[in-house]
């Protein structure tokens, strides 16, 4: 398909077909997920392929039963870890200064690794960690302190962060539903699930947040509820 086919052919469909998908398939188009942009190339999410009969049974339930999951072939589930934030801190830094080592001049490269230092050294793990919502005030009364004098982003609170991860892991997602549909598989976001019950299923830490779960499949006779309806381009276009 054309990206433009890709975007009109994919739709949340709520009935498969029982028809098996090929795994290998599906995990490309995880591997092409991760070309998703994300915030500061933090890359705080993870994702859990279930191909296993038993898993997916539990995870419909999990799901509250919707048809949408009991008929999956498959289910990918959408985790964030912002608990993982210092790990790909290190990461990054070390990648930055493979760059700048790489390909900066070297009058240059010692400014420019002192600012990716300072970026993945100090600010990321600022604003990354987490301490009951009282580091996120601290931030908070720092920001708006500043804001006084310069521009600076206010969402610096934990819940502000939150959200950008979350954020972060719903564009992988969506890349993933148009990865799939470009093989002419069908998915279904689903954000009506018990999440405790799922975390317990896949045995993820205390850290994990689920994202969305997305289920997998061929659309079945009269798994797409009707006409596509989008509210009027003109109401929602703004040219500036």
């Amino acid at each position: 398909m054309t990206f433009e086919e890709a975007v009109y052919h994919r739709r949340s469909t709520r009935l498969y077909k029982d028809e098996p998908i090929d795994s290998d398939k599906v995990k490309r188009c995880l591997e092409l997920a991760t070309m998703a942009p994300n915030s500061s190339n933090m890359q705080l999410w993870e994702f859990y392929h279930v191909t296993d009969p038993d898993v997916l049974k539990k995870l419909a339930v999990a799901c509250l039963g919707q048809q949408a999951a009991t008929s999956a072939q498959q289910m990918v589930v959408f985790v964030t870890r912002q608990d993982l934030h210092r790990k790909r801190e290190k990461a990054m830094l070390a990648l930055e200064t493979a760059n700048i080592q790489k390909n900066s001049p070297k009058e240059k490269q010692e400014n420019r690794l002192k600012r990716w230092q300072l970026y993945y050294g100090r600010v990321m793990p600022f604003l990354y960690a987490r301490f009951f919502g009282i580091l996120g005030l601290l931030r908070k009364v720092i920001v708006n302190i500043v804001g006084l004098f310069r521009p600076i982003t206010y969402q610096v609170s934990e819940g502000d962060m939150k959200v950008v991860v979350h954020k972060t892991c719903a564009l992988a997602a969506q890349t993933f539903m148009l990865a799939m549909s470009a093989e002419g598989y069908d998915t279904c976001p689903m954000e009506g699930f018990d999440s405790r019950r799922a975390k317990r299923i896949l045995k993820l830490p205390y850290g994990a947040q689920i994202n969305m779960i997305v289920s997998c499949g061929i659309r079945a006779e009269g798994g797409v509820w009707g006409d596509r309806m989008r509210i009027p381009f003109e109401e929602v276009y703004h040219r500036v």
